[in-house]
């Protein structure tokens, strides 16, 4: 059964009185629908609170990935989101946070004819999103013109995602990295893979067409396990030697052709640091831009606090250590990674990646740990 569905039957039940004239299902509709409540709390919602807006913007999306000339007429009312050879152009904001400059149609438009192009740019555009006002939202890259004369005409700087993907707002980090990864996708696969012919897009860009098989492409992702390693009283964290000074994150690599998400994680643990893997509880997931397009999976996982000694494989990691409670606390509250020729102190990713989650997640229930009183059995 669709989510959707699932969804609108518990805010249904949610409001429906039962038999006895309470309010709520019955004894044996609330057993049946207790697994679906740990995926989709409900409480009390208004159906058409809870799903209208979302399954507006879905839809709406869908069908400009369908129909060509709805796509077109949204590109014109839409916002279009520039980048240069993959680089967003960015404005800056409050409190040092960079956001998107949101252009319309006829800002590009300007924006190419003041700087000597046909405009004819504006049909590589590519579908991204939808605003919750549905509006559509478009990305185009720009990398034909010149940088600077683009940054001029439009008032804002084109950053490099790795360093504003650090400062952009939680809302608008997915959304630049969902765009920069289409662009990509676009410039790495004008060709067919397996013919060698050329390939033709939609004019949404979520597909391209093989113009001598037919075959048709979709935008791919490579699956990541990520994982935040505890051993009760500590966490493991790691750091490449391409991190930025003084970042630490959670353990991570690719998972292998044939490979379960549960084999890839003892695998890299056992790999990067050299320890066997007890338990494993999944957490969540995100789409990650580096290094190009990635589908984080994101688990917890424990080993014996008696066989916790590290055996890092330099080859795969600069440096990975346990990191105590205070730690992680005081290096949760670093809301901006050091300037340059500041002493590389300990920092984390940024709140909207998922490893910042995991341990996040981590510490809360190491306090709930620490807050809750032992009874004797646990003695």
């Amino acid at each position: 059964m669709n989510i959707s569905v699932f969804s609108a039957v518990l805010c249904l039940q949610a409001a429906e009185p039962d038999r006895s004239g309470s309010a709520g299902p019955g004894p044996e509709m609330s057993a049946l629908l207790r697994p679906l409540r740990i995926l989709l709390p409900v409480g009390s919602c208004v159906l058409s609170r809870c799903c209208s807006g979302f399954v507006s913007r879905m839809r709406y999306l869908n069908r400009l990935k369908n129909d060509e000339e709805a796509c077109v007429a949204a590109l014109q009312e839409g916002s279009v989101f520039l980048f240069h050879h993959l680089v967003p152009l960015l404005q800056g904001g409050a409190r040092g946070t960079l956001s998107l400059a949101p252009l319309t149609c006829s800002d590009v438009q300007s924006v190419l004819e003041n700087l000597g192009s046909d405009g004819s740019l504006l049909k590589e555009s590519v579908l991204v999103g939808c605003s919750e006002q549905n509006r559509a939202q478009f990305c185009l890259d720009v990398g034909e013109l010149d940088r600077a004369a683009v940054e001029a005409e439009c008032n804002g700087t084109f950053v490099d995602l790795r360093k504003a993907f650090f400062l952009l707002t939680e809302p608008e980090a997915p959304l630049v990295a969902k765009a920069q990864a289409l662009l990509r996708w676009h410039q790495v696969n004008r060709f067919c893979g397996a013919t060698g012919q050329p390939t033709q897009r939609n004019r949404a860009g979520s597909q391209r067409v093989c113009s001598g098989s037919s075959i048709i492409s979709y935008p791919q992702m490579s699956p990541v396990v990520l994982v935040l390693v505890s051993d009760g009283t500590r966490c493991l964290l790691g750091r490449q030697s391409s991190f930025p000074r003084g970042m630490y994150s959670a353990l991570a690599g690719f998972v292998d052709m044939g490979e379960g998400l549960e084999e890839a994680l003892c695998r890299e643990v056992a790999e990067e640091v050299g320890l066997e893997v007890q338990n494993i509880s999944y957490s969540s997931s995100q789409h990650w831009p580096f290094p190009h397009s990635s589908f984080m999976l994101g688990c917890h996982a424990t080993v014996s606090p008696a066989h916790s000694q590290l055996n890092v494989n330099q080859s795969e990691l600069e440096d990975a250590r346990w990191f105590t409670l205070e730690e992680i606390t005081s290096a949760l509250q670093v809301e901006a990674p050091p300037r340059r020729g500041e002493d590389p102190a300990f920092w984390l990713p940024p709140r909207h990646a998922l490893a910042n989650r995991l341990i996040t997640e981590w510490r809360d229930r190491q306090r709930h740990r620490e807050d809750t009183p032992r009874t004797s059995h646990d003695n």
